[in-house]
């Protein structure tokens, strides 16, 4: 068995078409997919099929992309799932509204099939990679009245359990790790999103915005043409 056929993937898209080219080009690669052809059955099926990776539809009838990925982030257990969108919307649009949602990447369309390849294996190289990196130190770090718990892949602020995105949960990971260190632009984008994956210019923005709401505006602090960090209570 390759390593490609133990991850599964799920396709979320009300295009037969695009439903039908997607999954043949991933089941031709080794991957387990499963597919649905607007939002509510793809709900159903993050519950029943429990993928490690969803590709996903922005517009849609009824429950369009956006509100589906809002939902499964509601999903106990679901936050680890990563959720990367097809869109042929504006990269502008994309970004803010797919991350806004809990989103981790995203696709324009048309798809290419070795650029499809290409990003899905890049997410879960990326995905295994930070499963290993938690392994190796320890199962909770903490600064002051924040805990990471990556075990329950949950931030605790002063015993408050919030729940995060995936992307948002390695961004805070990676700040509580260091206090008061300023980790530039570059350093977040290699550490949570890594070198092999190409992602636009607002994503940090969006992503830091997100944990702001979540935490609280004092914690995390922007260092103008510089990067951000985490205050350091010590």
């Amino acid at each position: 068995m390759s390593k490609q056929e133990q991850h599964r993937i799920l396709i979320i898209d009300d295009e037969p078409d695009i439903l039908e080219f997607l999954s043949y080009t991933l089941r031709k690669e080794g991957f387990e997919v499963k597919t649905a052809p607007e939002g509510k059955s793809g709900l159903t099926l993050v519950n029943k099929f429990n993928p490690h990776l969803v590709l996903l539809d922005v517009m849609m009838p009824g429950i369009d992309g956006i509100e589906t990925c809002e939902q499964i982030r509601t999903i106990p257990g679901a936050s680890s799932i990563i959720i990367c969108f097809l869109t042929s919307l504006s990269e502008d649009y994309s970004q803010i509204a797919g991350f806004d949602a809990g989103g981790d990447d995203y696709i324009i369309k048309p798809v290419k099939p070795r650029v499809l390849v290409s990003r899905i294996k890049a997410l879960l190289r990326r995905s295994k990679a930070d499963q290993n990196s938690y392994g190796n130190i320890g199962s909770s770090l903490r600064a002051g009245d924040l805990v990471i718990d990556r075990d329950r892949f949950l931030l605790l602020l002063e015993g408050k359990e919030i729940s995060l995105p995936r992307k948002e949960f390695e961004l805070m990971s990676l700040f509580v790790s260091r206090p008061g260190k300023v980790f530039t632009r570059d350093e977040i984008y290699s550490r949570v999103w890594g070198d092999d994956i190409i992602v636009g210019t607002r994503t940090i923005d969006v992503h830091i915005r997100k944990l702001r709401e979540k935490v609280g505006d004092d914690l995390i602090h922007t260092v103008k043409g510089v990067g951000y960090k985490l205050k350091d209570k010590r």
